[in-house]
């Protein structure tokens, strides 16, 4: 154990050691002082490393929350107030909204504390402290292990760390993998779950420019909402309840009127998802020529039926509003990234990379013995990965992911049905019934049946198209070959006979279940589907899939560890995990292509530029054009112009959605939403010329609240920099 400690921190010291110049990379709050804060502070950033993270004082993570799971978010009063970005509240806003109160089209702004709507479900978390527990983790574990043993102590190590960490406390915890497994942290959390909405624009502002200019730069979008975090009267985390108070932060950030100019230090401090820095040109390759072109062109086909039906009636657009944003973000983001890919040449370049250090590895027969098997290992089980990587993903896109929404949607009566058949008691029965019932309620407010019918007659024609027969499941070919692949033909039938994309027989068919029911249910068409393809997933993709990931993992530690030997001046920085990160950089345009240049803001003028009523996402409200047109600005311009969007070049992925971007003094002076197209395989290679975080100016956020929505008294609550 001794030995493999001390292999970590020379690892460790390797990755961090050479002197850090560029602007990629996302790293561990707890280890900037250390190895970080040297080059941020040359970079013009004029605080301390405390001032960032700390447990013994206040500090800027006490600001920072991981909104609902998925995005970031941040307080900007010493009364709750966050801001994140308008997409990541979208959801949030749309459940709120109906065709009297249409809060996506014509924004939502509370104007006292009791017109805040609550958001069941919604949770922010704030990071309390985070501590390398490598060492206790690894407790016990040796190499001579195999890895079902090796598994299974971790995990022990792991629940008992866990469970000292938050004992005696509110509070919760996770441990999480960096480095490949070489290193581990502890994260000690506390979630707050009441998260009401304070305000939002309307979506043509919110979502100005919409698929169109998503993932684009020059951006003209106003990507922002408002939602205040509420507390127990001791402010501790609490259900909702009208007793409950605006939660008082340990930190809140001051909001800068200053602005951004070229070269400015910028920081984002959030929660990044997912990135593969280190990953050998296989996966590459599976991703950007196996994966990305099929699931971009079964996105297309599911975006088209929405945006058709989302164009033809109002309540459709608010039914499937969120679903199509949803699917649509990544559809795009897949076909930049292969662009991207490409540009870079990424695929070529890792290659060259491999030979290298295959003749590197080669060179020495320790090496060789331990390494020698690595990249022709890697080939042979990429070639199988991507095959079951696409079954498992097509399918899910298919059936389970707001692809066939009824058929889907049947698997939520299994746990009524299981309890049924075990015979549990009645008071079990009865919570399942109606717990089923509010679900049923929700599934089916954003669900139309005509539009599901279109989707599955298209989605059931890509499945048989797009996989080979072996990945499709038997109750499917079944019923293409009764309809010889004709599903218009029995599209109506099908859906005259399930129970699950009508909500009056549903409620009424689990309000009534018994045992006699569950034949039944074992006729309806689309049960029958559902519980087929999940067997088949189960039985002949995942069990496999996983095996091949499993093993995937040990040759990605030992492919990490020989790259950190074989480049010991190389930059090695943690692949992001949905943990708190910071990336920092500075504001600068860039040359898209030849002899074009885009400098590093946008202003009011663009919007008004792009207005085109005829066209949803360009509307632009007519309050705003009054503002336009009137030059009735207030504080919020730059050289006489209101400014909207900025650049940088700080390293962001998924999950940096609406997290703070600070200047060098520690202001809030952005919200961060997106990434410039020409860069947007950053997650798998960062390309410093064309790498650009996109961010909304604090300034227009705070325009759109005081001079067009007219609820400047949130301002009064924040602390504003001029």
């Amino acid at each position: 154990m001794r030995n493999r400690i001390l292999l970590l921190s020379v690892i460790i010291t390797l990755i961090i050691a050479p002197v850090l110049r560029a602007d990629e990379g996302m790293w561990i709050p707890l280890l900037i002082e250390k190895y970080n804060i040297k080059l941020m502070q040359e970079k013009g950033f004029k605080l301390s490393a405390e001032d960032i993270y700390s447990v013994n004082k206040a500090c800027m993570k006490d600001a920072i929350v991981h909104f609902g799971g998925g995005c970031t978010a941040e307080l900007i009063s010493p009364d709750g107030l966050l801001i994140t970005n308008h997409h990541c509240g979208y959801g949030q806003i749309q459940r709120h909204s109906t065709l009297e109160h249409d809060y996506l089209t014509n924004g939502f702004w509370a104007m006292s504390a009791k017109d805040e709507l609550p958001n069941p479900g919604l949770t922010v978390t704030f990071l309390k402290r985070m501590e390398d527990v490598t060492e206790k983790v690894l407790n016990g574990v040796s190499d001579d292990m195999d890895t079902e043993e090796r598994e299974k102590k971790i995990d022990s190590n792991i629940s008992a760390i866990i469970d000292l960490a938050v004992d005696g406390s509110n509070y919760k915890a996770a441990i999480k993998p960096f480095y490949m497994g070489k290193q581990y942290f502890l994260f000690v959390n506390e979630v707050f779950r009441d998260v009401r909405l304070v305000g939002a624009p309307p979506s043509a502002i919110g979502k100005f420019g919409g698929e169109t200019d998503n993932w684009v730069w020059p951006r003209h979008t106003g990507d922002f909402s408002l939602f205040r975090v509420y507390a127990d009267r001791e402010n501790k985390p609490a259900d909702y309840s009208i007793e409950n108070v605006p939660y008082k932060p340990l930190y809140f950030f001051p909001v800068s009127l200053k602005g951004v100019k070229e070269g400015d230090f910028t920081m984002v401090f959030g929660y990044p998802g997912s990135t593969s820095q280190y990953v050998p040109s296989y996966h590459i390759d599976m991703v950007k020529n196996y994966l990305n072109p099929k699931m971009i062109g079964i996105r297309s086909s599911k975006i088209g039926i929405m945006e058709e039906a989302m164009n033809s009636d109002p309540l459709l657009r608010l039914q499937y509003s969120a679903k199509k944003s949803g699917l649509a973000n990544s559809w795009k983001k897949w076909i930049g990234e292969n662009q991207g890919l490409d540009r870079m040449g990424t695929i070529e370049k890792k290659r060259e990379y491999e030979d290298k250090l295959l003749q590197w590895i080669s060179a020495d027969k320790s090496r060789s013995e331990k390494y020698g098997n690595l990249l022709p290992r890697y080939k042979e089980l990429y070639s199988k990965l991507r095959e079951y990587n696409l079954a498992a993903s097509y399918t899910n896109e298919v059936y389970f992911n707001y692809g066939i929404e009824a058929i889907g949607f049947s698997r939520y009566i299994k746990t009524l049905e299981d309890l049924i058949k075990e015979k549990a008691d009645a008071e079990k029965i009865t919570m399942a019934k109606i717990n089923l019932q509010a679900i049923a309620s929700g599934f089916f407010r954003n669900y139309n049946s005509e539009v599901d019918k279109k989707m599955f007659v298209s989605l059931m024609k890509l499945y048989g198209e797009n996989l080979d027969e072996k990945w499709q499941a038997p109750q499917y070919i079944k019923l293409r070959n009764s309809c010889d692949g004709e599903f218009e033909k029995i599209v109506d039938e099908l859906y005259k006979k399930t129970i699950f994309a009508d909500e009056d027989r549903f409620k009424a068919f689990v309000m009534s279940m018994t045992r006699g029911s569950v034949v039944r249910l074992h006729k309806d068409p689309f049960y029958i589907l559902a519980e087929g393809v999940s067997d088949f997933l189960a039985n002949n993709v995942r069990t496999e899939y996983m095996s091949l990931n499993d093993e995937l993992q040990e040759l990605n530690a030992d492919y990490l560890s020989v790259q950190i030997e074989y480049a010991q001046d190389r930059v090695f920085y943690p692949d992001a995990n949905s943990t708190l990160r910071v990336s920092y950089g500075n504001v600068k345009g860039y040359y898209s292509k030849d002899a074009v240049y885009y400098t590093y803001y946008t202003t009011l003028k663009g919007i008004i530029e792009k207005d085109n009523p005829e066209i949803y996402d360009y509307d632009v409200p007519e309050k705003l054009k009054e503002l336009y047109w009137n030059k009735d600005y207030g504080r919020y311009t730059q050289n006489g112009e209101v400014p909207v969007c900025f650049i940088a070049t700080n390293h962001t992925t998924g999950g940096n959605s609406g997290s703070p971007v600070l200047n060098a003094d520690g202001h809030l002076i952005g919200i961060n939403f997106d990434r410039a197209w020409e860069g947007v395989a950053s997650d798998m290679a960062y390309n410093p010329d064309q790498s650009r975080n996109i961010s909304l100016d604090i300034r227009y956020a705070l325009f759109i609240i005081d001079k067009f929505a007219g609820a400047g008294y949130l301002l009064n609550e924040m602390k504003i920099i001029e």
